[in-house]
């Protein structure tokens, strides 16, 4: 392998890999992702679809999941920071209703794996941020879910500096709590 370095979270399933950089006085150059090696590290999945977004500061996205139509996720940033997060929604998992977050940025090149039946959502700390990931399933729209970002069951500890206004669309400013996403899907 040598080409990544894979770091298990204290949720099973989450992994963060970081690539291997080849840099020198014109710049770098690294592989972001190949089967072969993500294969060799755990993460068997086959990717149909890659998204990729552009927000400014203080966009905080999610928390968003598919609901008969789960994928795994890989996402990175490829310019700014985000604050990156998965909330584990696997029925009978000892870590139900947990949550990891994780720095990506442009210059950690970190990659964060998000299997399937979990919650994603981030926020934006650097003045803009382009965000990619690749999915194990096409996306369907009228299957979105999601949970309230600030459920405080759940708890997330969003990185929010003094004075950032949090920047939200409609639809995550209404999404239930976690409670009311036990009850509707029987959990």
């Amino acid at each position: 392998m040598g080409k990544i370095t894979v770091e298990t979270c204290e949720i099973e399933g989450l992994k963060i890999i970081t690539p291997a950089v080849f840099g020198d006085s014109r710049g770098y150059f690294m592989e972001t992702y190949q089967y072969n090696d993500f294969k060799e590290a755990g993460i068997d999945q086959v990717f149909v679809q890659d998204n990729q977004s552009s927000s400014r500061k203080g966009v905080l996205r999610g928390l968003h999941f598919q609901k008969n139509f789960p994928q795994d996720k890989l996402v990175r940033v490829i310019r700014g920071e985000v604050f990156d997060v998965a909330v584990d929604l696997r029925k009978g998992s000892p870590t139900f209703g947990k949550w990891h977050g994780e720095i990506l940025s442009e210059e950690n090149k970190k990659q964060f794996f998000i299997p399937k039946n979990f919650a994603h959502g981030f926020l934006v700390l650097s003045e803009t941020a382009e965000f990619c990931y690749k999915c194990s399933d096409f996306y369907h729209g009228n299957d979105e879910g999601g949970i309230y970002y600030a459920d405080p069951e759940i708890g997330i500890e969003w990185p929010v500096p003094e004075g950032m206004e949090l920047i939200l669309s409609e639809k995550d400013t209404k999404w239930g709590g976690f409670t009311a996403y036990k009850e509707t899907m029987g959990a």
